[in-house]
């Protein structure tokens, strides 16, 4: 009988953080859209598993972990303000582009019927 251990020489892969603070910059985003799912969409988005995101965040990468997130990532630093803002002016134009839709749609209508 051989008594040989078996040797986990499998690492995982190694993401710098620039990678990470993308990653967390997309969950927010997907959160700060839907008020959830982030971390599923990142983990599909990306292949990493969600396990890994919410140990970036409980690490202190993330805003929700109470620690200092990395500097300019997050909602509490420049880039993720800056971000949140486009976001948020990008939704104000989409629903703009869409009410501008339905009233030239009237427009059109009653020019016609003249």
């Amino acid at each position: 009988m051989s008594t040989k251990k078996k040797v986990n020489s499998a690492k995982g892969r190694r993401y710098t953080r620039a990678e990470k603070a993308d990653i967390l910059a997309y969950v927010e985003q997907v959160n700060s859209q839907k008020g959830r799912g982030g971390q599923s969409a990142a983990s599909k988005k990306f292949k990493i598993s969600p396990l890994t995101i919410s140990s970036w965040i409980r690490s202190g990468y993330g805003e929700s972990s109470g620690i200092p997130a990395m500097p300019g990532v997050g909602s509490s630093g420049p880039i993720g303000k800056k971000l949140a803002k486009l976001q948020a002016l990008h939704d104000q134009i989409t629903r703009m582009e869409k009410e501008l839709s339905k009233t030239k749609a009237q427009f059109n209508a009653l020019k016609s019927s003249l």
